[in-house]
This record gives structure tokens, C-alpha cells and sequence, in this order.
């Protein structure tokens, strides 16, 4: 199993710890932002494939900002994908 700390930048949250095996998330955690929302998209990532979540939540804007909690998910899932 793989696991990375990322640093967002740009949103609300402050750290995002991922985990996963054999290209399936298998943990999500996410420290900061809107409690409902990062704790709802964690719980709906958990059990996916990481390119089937990057290609879903890359590019998601919130409000006026280009980036968003989940766009940021998915740098994390794309940091943690080319981690050895």
C-alpha cells in the first residue's frame, strides 16, 4: 500500500493523506475545508480507481478560485499514482 501527505493550495483545506493498493484509493483523509463536503468526497472515493477519480474531480473550480478541494484530491492522487 501507498500512502502521501499532500499540502493543497489555493483552498480551504490545509492536508490531504491518500492511500492506496493495487490503483484502487483505499483511505482518504482531509484536514480543513467544509467538513460535509471533504468528508462526503472522501467517503465517495474509497473504493475507486485513482485515474477513474483524478478524471472526474481535475479542473473543478470553487466559486472564483481555478482550484478546488477535490481538483487539489486529484494532484494528490496523481502525486501519490507516480510515487514508487
Amino acid at each position: 500500500m501507498k500512502t502521501i501527505e499532500y499540502s493543497p493550495k489555493g483552498v480551504c483545506s490545509q492536508k490531504m493523506i491518500v492511500s492506496a493498493e493495487n490503483n484502487i484509493i483505499t483511505e482518504v483523509k482531509i484536514i480543513g475545508g467544509c467538513p460535509g463536503n471533504t468528508l462526503g468526497v472522501s467517503k465517495l472515493c474509497v473504493g475507486k480507481d485513482i485515474d477513474e477519480v483524478i478524471e472526474m474531480l481535475q479542473g473543478i473550480p470553487c466559486g472564483i478560485r481555478k482550484t478546488s478541494c477535490p481538483d487539489q484530491l486529484s494532484k494528490a492522487l496523481t502525486m501519490l499514482k507516480e510515487t514508487k
